[in-house]
C-alpha cells in the first residue's frame, strides 16, 4: 500500500478493516486457548484435612499412594479442591 492516492484510500481503508476483523478474532480464539477451563480453587493440607475430616496423617498417606494429587510449590503443598470433589463417590 505505498503511495496511496487520495481514490484509493476507500478501498485500502476496508482491507485494513478486514485484517484487524482477522488480528481480533486470532487474538480471541489464542485468548480462549491460553485461559484455564475452569478456575480452580487450592487448598493447603490443613484446610483439605478439615474438608475431608481427616487427619493430616491420613491426607499424607493417600497423597503417597496416589489417591489425592498433591501440588507442591516450594516446600508447600497444595490440593485442587475440584479434584477433591471430583474423588468423592457415591456409595449406594
Amino acid at each position: 500500500m505505498k503511495n496511496l492516492r487520495l481514490e484509493d484510500l476507500p478501498l485500502a481503508s476496508e482491507k485494513i478493516l478486514e485484517k484487524l476483523d482477522r488480528i481480533e478474532k486470532e487474538v480471541t480464539s489464542l485468548k480462549e486457548y491460553l485461559e484455564p477451563k475452569e478456575p480452580f480453587e487450592l487448598l493447603t493440607r490443613k484446610e483439605t484435612a478439615d474438608f475431608l475430616r481427616i487427619s493430616i496423617t491420613t491426607l499424607h498417606h493417600w497423597t503417597k499412594k496416589g489417591i489425592i494429587i498433591g501440588y507442591g510449590m516450594g516446600n508447600r503443598v497444595y490440593y485442587k479442591k475440584s479434584e477433591i470433589e471430583k474423588k468423592i463417590t457415591k456409595i449406594n
